[in-house]
Order: structure tokens, then sequence, then C-alpha cells
């Protein structure tokens, strides 16, 4: 058996998830709290490898002994999320843990993710919103509003999204299937809310690009089937800063 973990972070002082040489990654910092609460090294499997700056309201990793597909331990899953986050830095929490089989993949065991694109949109920066969205300063009205919402609706089912991916990527296959993509506003919030049983590398970040285009008159709701169709990244938006991206939710089978 091994543990899975639920984690939030803020990845403003990150390089992302992914152990790196020359910097220091949430990946780490679980490692190291991992061996400070269990008392060996351990390998800590996340999810996903989310990018530098980009935060979790819910990043799964798994824990087990280092070369081994068990971790041992007399501490109970119940009290394993505030054991080893007193080991975190403060802007790193465990807040859920459960056994799972030896077998299970953090990551090849996922069905569907879910992530949220948080936008400050007036005109004067908000302080509290710095590093966590990202500021577009230019108001977008009610028609530019209900324009977003449409071209979001239009990129639900199994489509080739190779448009939104950024250039050089290599994968096998650039067909995802988005089951939920929807534009609301909270005050100044404009949120982006996209679930798919997969992403391609900046997906998230480009289909919001474009969709502010279409919010601020650029595009209209039906270039955004026209973009998707073309598989051209040069048709679609500019890719959005990591600081706006959080993962939202994990669904396993």
């Amino acid at each position: 058996m091994k543990l899975l973990l639920k984690i939030r972070f803020i990845g403003t002082g990150y390089c992302g998830y992914q152990v790196q040489p020359n910097a220091v990654s949430i990946q780490q910092r679980l490692n190291e709290a991992a061996r400070a609460l269990f008392g060996y090294d351990c390998d800590i499997v996340g999810c996903s490898r989310t990018d530098s700056g980009v935060h979790a309201n819910c990043f799964c990793a798994t824990v087990s002994q280092k070369g081994s597909e068990e971790l041992i331990t007399s501490i109970a899953a119940e009290r394993v999320p505030l054991a080893m986050s007193a080991h975190l830095p403060e802007d790193i929490c465990v807040f859920d843990a459960k056994w799972v089989d030896g077998n299970f993949h953090a990551r090849y065991n996922v069905l569907e993710k879910e992530y949220l694109y948080r936008i400050y949109n007036a005109p004067v920066r908000n302080p509290f919103e710095v590093g966590r969205a990202a500021h577009v300063p230019r108001r977008i009205d009610d028609v530019g509003l209900e324009h977003m919402k449409k071209a979001a609706a239009t990129l639900v089912g199994t489509q080739d999204f190779a448009a939104y991916m950024a250039q050089g990527s290599s994968v096998t296959s650039t067909v995802r299937t988005i089951v939920c993509s929807e534009v609301e506003r909270q005050g100044d919030i404009l949120l982006y809310r996209v679930a798919a049983d997969g992403f391609l590398y900046n997906m998230v970040r480009i289909l919001t690009g474009t969709l502010l285009d279409v919010g601020l008159g650029k595009l209209t709701p039906d270039d955004m089937i026209r973009i998707t169709a073309s598989r051209d990244r040069l048709q679609a938006g500019m890719t959005m800063p990591a600081e706006g991206l959080y993962l939202n939710h994990v669904r396993y089978k």
C-alpha cells in the first residue's frame, strides 16, 4: 500500500512541481517533508507536471518508500496531513491522505483534470491578486462576456486541440476530450473553468488567451470554431501567464 495525498500550494516561489537541479520545486519540498516524517527517503509521484508559478487547489501525489511500492509507517492516514504539513513551508500543505494499492499511479490512473484560470479584470492592479491572477486592465463588458461563454462552449467534446498547444511540443496525439468549458464573472474576477481527460502543453493558458481575444472583440465565437479546426497555433491567442492558473480537481478511476 502507498499513500495518496491531496495537496494545496501557491506556486509563485517554485520552478514547478518536478525536481530541478538548480531551483526549488514542490516535489523537492514534499520529498524533504516525507523524509522528516517517515524517517527514510520516499518516492513521491505527482498527478502532473505543473509549470513555474502555477498553483493548485488540489494536486494529488502518491508516497512510497524509495525503490518500493509500499509505505511502512505506524502513522494513521488521517494524521498524515497535519503531521506532514508541519514539515512544509507555509505555501504548501497536505490536506487529505488515504491508502491506495501499491500499483496505483497518481498520473496514469487519472480520468479527468479540472483547471481554473483567474483574470483580475479592472483598470488598476490589486496587490492582493498579484501572483494569483493575471491582470487585464481593459474591462470586458457584458456582451464580451457572453461571447466568451459561447466560444468556450464550442470547445466541449472530443476534438483535435493542436492549435492550443505550445509550439515545439512532442506528443503522439493532440486529440483530447473536454467535458466542461465555462466562463463566469465573480466581481472583478473572470474565471475560466475547463475539465478534460488530458491537456496539451500550455493548453489551458492558450485557450484562455484566445477566449480573452473573443471577450475584447478581437475574435468572434465563430472564430474559435475556425481556430480549433485549423490546428494552427499561430491563429490562436497569446499564452497567458502562469500566475492565473490553478489545478483545481483530479478524478481517478
